[in-house]
């Protein structure tokens, strides 16, 4: 089991003594660094000195033996040092992960990524819900390492898990992994491609790249011949034949030129016949080499992760198990890659293929590899991709420690029950409200500018889009069931398409009913329907589209500071429900911010426009 906290404050002293410790270790790991670096100078001075006396001293077997003495301890001491340099790394990577989550806690984003590139404002709610952009609720949650998981949380955010058991399995997996702080640490440590950049913004590793790359070596034809059985005969043959051939000459039973010649004519026929092959397995797998290595770590810390089961433990055993697992099949790819690597040595490149016809070996590896695992990588990646967005989730449930697990009610009808409910991105300031929805009814909402009804619509929007991806939620208390939802508060013009800010409108509602027709159930959230014309004609067709979508399935709020809409409820009460956000109006005005039943009366832009015109 994990730590937990309750406040925010004892958040930031554990990632701040966490960081602390670690800065301590790595300025006791770089003391030992330098300790490491005059030893290798010290041993390998000393062992050049006793080879030179060596040689002086008529080959003296005392200064031979204390030569090699001093040689095999620079070995061991250099081994110390790389090993060292790793310590280092890793606590470099762990620092840079525990002072970007201290900066969170302490209200700054600036440092993760928004996910500006997945906003949409034609979305059914994302745009207008500040799911995506600066200081959005991606910017929040998103830690992935990896393109992929990071295309995968914005898939999850921008759309609504579509039942209570797939909310609850996926409920599970994060839980489970809040409580695994350590695992999860290491998990983005990692995947961060650069220390050096401290606490900025991080590159992901590119999943499209390798997937792109993976694909393209996948599909390459690439001298099928070589993976046939007589072609292995033959090579295992010419092999058998040079090592007679060298034993004969050296017997004195053939000529030594004939064992050379066999040699020669063996590399050159390897080579010539595989060139064309390894240069085009080379120029594909070339673009895998800044991702993979990475990558595979990652699949290996997934692999030791002590998961209880669910959905986490089944992601998990499709990536580790078994010799057709994926991290059998990229430990292959990565064995091909340092092959080619290898072959950048010529004096290696002409013995390895004479001797041992490595270019015939490395093709057909490259061969088998492919027949075995590329029908696999693509459900692989994404399995990396799931488990790198559930480790965001889980870290933004470790890292809100007074949200709460909202309530899933398995019904057809619109259940939002909320008691203190507020907005996530208001912290402690925020003001609480209850508020409940009944399913089919609407809930008009006047007040006056700044009071609180756009804040108070997203605050519904955003806990849902939370409780439906089985994150915590901002309340007290949060019972929902599974529905639509469409939204339509921030309709802009285009004017490079000749649309105006009217038509804009004209489009979204003409969306929001396609959506809602498509839908069981559907909750709407609007703010000021038809703002882009005069008030009567915003009045009537205000009042139009509302008793249209009611003989829809669909339940709304719509917020307007048009005073005229709220007689709807005289009209038919049991569906139409009158809310508002009043304030007070004295000397100065008064926000209370609380939701009640009833009419603002109280309007403030006359009183505020007074007041400049004074000064």
């Amino acid at each position: 089991m994990g730590e937990t906290y309750k406040t925010k404050a004892e958040l930031a002293a554990f990632y701040s003594e966490r960081e602390e410790r670690l800065s301590a270790e790595i300025r006791q790991l770089k003391k030992n660094n330098r300790v490491y670096i005059a030893s290798e100078l010290m041993t390998f001075g000393l062992a050049i000195v006793s080879l030179v006396v060596y040689c002086v001293r008529n080959f003296s077997s005392e200064w031979l033996m204390a030569g090699l003495a001093m040689l095999a301890l620079y070995a061991v001491v250099r081994s110390f040092d790389v090993k060292n340099g790793k310590r280092i790394e890793k606590r470099m990577r762990l620092r840079t992960v525990r002072a970007k989550e201290l900066r969170y806690v302490q209200g700054d984003l600036s440092c993760f990524s928004g996910g500006s590139r997945y906003k949409d404002p034609n979305h059914a709610f994302t745009f207008d819900m500040d799911v995506f952009g600066r200081d959005s609720l991606y910017n929040r949650i998103d830690r992935t390492t990896t393109t992929g998981g990071g295309d995968m949380l914005a898939s999850w955010l921008g759309g609504l898990l579509p039942s209570k058991a797939e909310v609850e399995r996926r409920r599970r997996s994060v839980g489970e992994l809040a409580e695994m702080e350590a695992w999860r640490t290491d998990f983005m440590a990692i995947g961060l491609r650069s220390v050096s950049a401290g606490v900025g913004k991080a590159e992901k590793i590119d999943s499209n790249e390798i997937r792109r790359a993976v694909g393209e070596v996948g599909g390459m034809d690439i001298a099928p011949k070589a993976g046939q059985g007589w072609t292995l005969a033959v090579a295992a043959g010419a092999i058998v034949c040079f090592a007679a051939l060298i034993v004969l000459a050296v017997a004195g039973m053939v000529p030594a030129t004939v064992a050379v010649l066999w040699g020669v004519v063996q590399m050159f026929v390897v080579i010539g016949l595989n060139s064309r092959s390894i240069h085009d397995i080379s120029r594909a797998v070339e673009k895998l080499h800044a991702n993979l290595h990475v990558y595979i770590n990652l699949i290996r810390h997934i692999g030791k992760a002590g998961f209880k089961g669910g959905e986490l433990k089944e992601l998990q055993a499709k990536l580790t198990e078994g010799d057709g697992g994926a991290l059998a099949s990229f430990g292959r790819l990565s064995e091909i890659l340092d092959s080619l690597d290898r072959r950048g040595n010529f004096i290696g490149l002409i013995l390895f293929n004479m001797f041992a016809l490595s270019d015939y070996f490395l093709v057909r590896k490259f061969l088998k590899w492919q027949r075995a695992y590329m029908p696999s990588i693509g459900e692989w990646m994404d399995c990396v991709s799931r488990i790198d967005a559930l480790v965001s989730m889980g870290t933004f449930r470790f890292n809100e420690p007074k949200a709460v697990e909202a309530v899933i009610e398995d019904t057809d009808g619109v259940v939002f029950e909320a008691e203190g409910l507020y907005h996530p991105f208001l912290g402690d300031e925020a003001v609480r409200n209850d508020f409940t929805v009944s399913d089919g009814e609407y809930y008009i909402i006047t007040g006056a500018n700044m009071a609180g009804k756009s804040t108070f619509l997203r605050s519904v929007g955003v806990n849902y889009i939370l409780a439906m991806n089985g994150l915590p939620v901002f309340a007290a208390n949060l019972r929902v069931s599974a529905f639509n939802l469409f939204t339509s508060m921030r309709t802009s013009d285009d004017l490079s398409r000749g649309i105006s800010y009217f038509n804009a409108e004209l489009l979204r509602l003409r969306q929001l009913l396609g959506s809602c027709r498509q839908a069981r159930r559907t909750l709407i959230i609007l703010d000021e329907i038809l703002k882009g014309t005069n008030s009567l004609d915003k009045l009537n067709g205000s009042r139009l589209f509302l008793q249209a979508v009611a003989k829809l399935p669909v339940t709304g709020i719509i917020a307007t500071h048009d005073l005229e809409l709220s007689k709807m409820e005289d009209d038919d009460p049991r569906r139409f429900h009158n809310w508002c956000f009043e304030i007070e109006l004295a000397d100065d005005i008064t926000y209370t911010y609380k939701i009640t039943r009833g009419v603002a009366r109280n309007q403030n832009a006359t009183f505020l426009l007074k007041g400049i015109l004074e000064k």
